[in-house]
């Protein structure tokens, strides 16, 4: 398995965002806004956010239940979708086994986020991204944004600031920075 990066610059978020469209956009948006493993995203319906200003999800790989807030923007993105509330947001253009639907599987989302990187031109610059790149972006963004890294760790489930400032990609060279803000 590849390790990937979070995104760090806003300028290749909006620029990730500005080459997807429709639900491949949502999704970008969802999984940088939420912070949930691609699993968990993936297995949202319609009706488990439309409407709601939060939502309650019990992940998959954790069991644990996390409560969502929704931002203003992806309420407004979720108000937009077509589809009843048993739909998946993510659909799968293919049926399951049984008929029933289901929603895109982790390789197309892998797909997905490659294909919307090189659009952007950023996947050069970016290292490589991945499913995973989504949700430690959104540690990245948050923890850049002023949020305590043990809010950060109670998030993710870790059991050490340093575990948690290695997987958002907080590196020594930007710990050595912090020290070069301050000048008394």
């Amino acid at each position: 398995m590849n390790k990937v990066e979070p995104i760090r610059e806003t300028r290749d978020i909006e620029a990730m965002k500005r080459a997807l469209t429709g639900r491949n956009k949502l999704m970008f948006v969802m999984g940088v806004s939420f912070g949930l493993r691609i699993s968990d995203l993936l297995a949202l319906k319609i009706g488990d956010l439309r409407g709601k200003d939060f939502f309650i999800i019990g992940e998959e790989k954790t069991k644990k239940k996390r409560k969502i807030t929704l931002s203003d923007t992806v309420k407004e993105e979720i108000a937009k979708l077509d589809g009843a509330d048993t739909d998946y947001m993510f659909q799968s253009r293919q049926g399951g086994p049984d008929g029933q639907s289901k929603p895109i599987s982790r390789v197309q989302a892998y797909r997905i986020l490659n294909d919307g990187a090189k659009r952007a031109d950023i996947l050069d610059k970016i290292g490589s991204i991945g499913c995973h790149s989504l949700r430690k972006t959104f540690g990245y963004q948050i923890h850049k944004k002023g949020v305590d890294i043990t809010r950060l760790m109670a998030i993710f489930g870790h059991s050490s600031p340093e575990i948690t400032l290695a997987y958002i990609g907080i590196t020594d060279d930007e710990i050595g920075d912090a020290y070069l803000m301050i000048e008394v």
